[in-house]
Order: structure tokens, then C-alpha cells, then sequence
């Protein structure tokens, strides 16, 4: 066995995902592909001071040095005993371990800088101690994925589409996965005998707004399988004012993040007239009518749309996705990611265990379909155990 763990936090800040897979080399060394098998997980929630301390990172204009630097280790510390739990519970050492594929927290993605300012450098951000990380746990961490696809031109994002292909892609069928994180992103996968490439881009909001709305107006992070949004009525005229925003229309490769779609960006479009849980269901529609339109604009017609994330839990949003969807112009149902064979919230840290792979493998993590990158890249630095 080659024995690989992957890590992530999402924009959501939902919680701490640790996924153990095996992932070994075809002996055919010249197809460049693995053989993939998931073997256990863990998804733990964020402790509400780190959650918090993080919460602040993402919308703070001037951050201090001393926050990022504590906020890193506070990560570091979480995911070292989060992979120590998880090691007991397997029976196995750090030795057993090839690598640990670290992906950070994001605070800010910009892949195309700032349009109004002198110095439109891209840059995108992910905290991270890779290197206390490989300390606590004797194990080598490969993080930093993203930053060699945006020195290559492309996005940084999504990374996912590559380890879906590996793992889903069919014959004679496009498929589709839907991951609902802070952001969500959709990846299209071609029949493995076309000469059609992987389609992969961030849609819009997913979470983020509905989770930073209802902790405003309701006091709790998350609203439970999405009841609140579904109490309410969708406003629509504002619901045309918000799906007005540039972003949408943008051609691919596309990527966004918390700094395009956050409450201030929500404001803007209110009259303050608006009742609180009207507001919460008509995100709701944002994020489902957002996903069709991006779907519908590729032109693909899929065997099978499924969704993946924290969102795939939001009864509401999956019944007013599922409806929506039955109606467009390409008919698409929903399937479960467990219909595939796999943990719907265990997938996106499945592939930075992946990703790592791959870096120690020194094999390409990117899809220049996906991010735009001037060429396949090997992704990620290694920090020695």
C-alpha cells in the first residue's frame, strides 16, 4: 500500500475534513495514472475561537502578522491531532505514511489581482504551517498547491477537476460533480474515449452567503438543512440584481472566492426593506439558479449531476436544485456521491491526499482546461518529515 492523507478546510469554515487513501502507481509507468482507494475519514468541526479567528482573517483589510502566525499554528495543532485520531483508529504510525497533502485555509483568492490598483498582481492565500505540520506528526507535507499554477498563468482553481477525472470519469457518458463549499464549483467530465477536454469553474456562492446571513439574522453559523431558507419567500426582484454581477457572464477559466461574493456585496443590492428570511431564501435560489445557468452555458448534457460538499446536506437547497434542474434545457437528475462509491464530504480532502501523490510521484496536478495554466504543472513544495 502507498498511504497518503489529505486535508482541508473550506471557505465555508464549516470544519476540518481528513481523508486516508491508498493510492498506487499503474505499473504501466507511461499512463501517469494511480489506482485509488478510499480508506477511512474524519470531518470534525472547527473549534468556535479558531472558526472565529479565521472568520476575521477573511474580511479583515489590515491583518496583523501576530493573528496569521497564531491562526497557522492553531490549524497545524487541530490537524496534527485530528491525523493522530485517525492513525489509532487504522492502527498505524507515521512511518506508514508516504505524505500528507496540506491545503490551508484560504483568506483571499484573487486570481486576477485588484482592477483598481497600479500593480494588478494575482495572488491567492492560504495559511498554513507545513512545516510545524511535518514536525508534530513525523510525517512529510506537501502544501502550497496553488501558487504554481498561478506563476504558470492559470487560476489556482478549481484543483479538484484533475483528481475527478482520475476517479470518475466513463466511457461512453459525461458525468458531473458539483462540490457546494463556501464557493461552488462544477466539473465536467467528457467519456474517457472523447478528445473533449475536463470543463471545470467555479459557478458563485454556495454557502457563504447563506451560512454569514443566517449567523447575522438567526445567531448560529449554519441553518439545519436549510429550514429557514425554505420558511421563506424568493424576492425576485433582488434575486435579478444579484445574478446582475459581472461574475456570471465572466468566461472560463473562471475562479472566485469570499472577496467577490460577501455581505458587503449583498447590501449593495438590498433596499433594507427587505424581511431577513426572504433574504435567506432568495441566496438560496442565487446559488441553485447560478449552478443551472453555468451548467446550461456549456452546452453539455450529463448522464448525472452529483453533488458533493456541506451543501449536498441542505434538504432545501438539493429539493430546489434537484427541481430546477428536472426543467432545464439539458434534463439533469442528481445521484449521491455514495451511489459512486464515495464520501460526499470526504471527496475535496480526498484529493489534496491525491494532489500530494502526485507531487511525490513528480507527476502534473493541474488541467490547463480547468485553470488556464500556460501547461501541466507538478504542484506543491515537500516538507521532509
Amino acid at each position: 500500500m502507498a498511504l497518503y492523507l489529505g486535508l482541508m478546510t473550506g471557505t465555508s469554515l464549516d470544519g476540518l475534513d481528513v481523508a486516508l487513501l491508498d493510492i498506487e502507481p499503474h505499473q504501466d509507468c507511461t499512463a501517469l495514472r494511480e489506482h485509488i482507494r478510499f480508506i477511512d475519514g474524519l470531518d470534525l468541526p472547527l473549534p468556535e475561537p479558531l472558526r472565529t479567528r479565521l472568520w476575521r482573517l477573511m474580511h479583515e483589510d489590515h491583518a496583523h502578522f501576530r493573528d496569521l502566525a497564531a491562526a497557522e499554528q492553531a490549524l497545524a495543532e487541530l490537524a496534527a491531532d485530528a491525523i493522530r485520531q485517525l492513525l489509532s483508529r487504522q492502527r498505524l504510525e507515521p512511518k506508514d505514511i508516504r505524505a500528507i497533502g496540506s491545503h490551508g485555509q484560504t483568506i483571499e483568492h484573487r486570481p486576477h489581482g485588484f482592477s483598481d490598483q497600479p500593480c494588478q498582481t494575482p495572488y491567492t492565500l492560504q495559511l498554513d504551517n507545513p512545516s510545524l505540520l511535518a514536525e508534530l506528526t513525523g510525517i512529510p507535507v506537501v502544501a502550497d498547491f496553488r501558487r504554481r499554477d498561478l506563476a504558470a498563468g492559470g487560476q489556482a482553481a478549481p484543483l479538484a477537476p484533475a483528481f475527478h477525472s482520475a476517479l470518475f470519469a466513463q466511457p461512453d457518458q459525461w458525468r458531473g460533480l458539483l462540490n457546494l463549499g463556501g464557493i461552488a464549483n462544477l466539473t465536467l467530465l467528457p467519456p474517457l474515449d472523447s478528445q473533449a477536454a475536463v470543463i471545470g469553474f467555479d459557478t458563485g456562492p454556495a454557502n457563504c452567503l447563506l451560512d454569514a446571513w443566517h449567523a447575522r439574522h438567526q445567531g448560529a453559523a449554519i441553518d439545519p438543512q436549510g429550514r429557514w431558507a425554505a420558511s421563506g419567500h424568493v424576492i425576485e426582484e433582488l434575486l435579478d440584481r444579484l445574478l446582475s454581477a459581472d461574475y456570471f457572464t465572466r468566461p472560463l477559466p473562471k475562479s472566485t472566492g469570499r472577496e467577490d461574493f460577501h455581505l458587503g456585496w449583498l447590501e449593495q443590492h438590498l433596499t433594507g426593506s427587505e424581511a431577513p428570511v426572504d433574504v435567506q431564501a432568495t441566496l438560496l435560489s442565487l446559488t441553485v439558479e447560478s449552478i443551472a445557468r453555468a451548467l446550461e452555458h456549456t452546452g453539455v448534457s450529463l448522464a448525472g449531476l452529483t453533488p458533493c460538499g456541506g451543501g449536498a446536506r441542505n434538504t432545501a437547497l438539493m429539493a430546489a436544485l434537484e427541481q430546477r434542474l428536472a426543467h432545464a434545457s439539458h434534463p439533469t437528475g442528481l445521484t449521491t456521491c455514495a451511489s459512486l462509491g464515495w464520501n460526499a464530504d470526504l471527496l475535496e480532502a480526498s484529493a489534496f491526499a491525491w494532489l500530494a501523490a502526485r507531487r511525490v510521484l513528480e507527476r502534473p496536478g493541474n488541467l490547463v482546461s480547468v485553470t488556464g495554466a500556460r501547461g501541466p504543472r507538478v504542484l506543491g513544495g515537500l516538507y521532509a518529515r
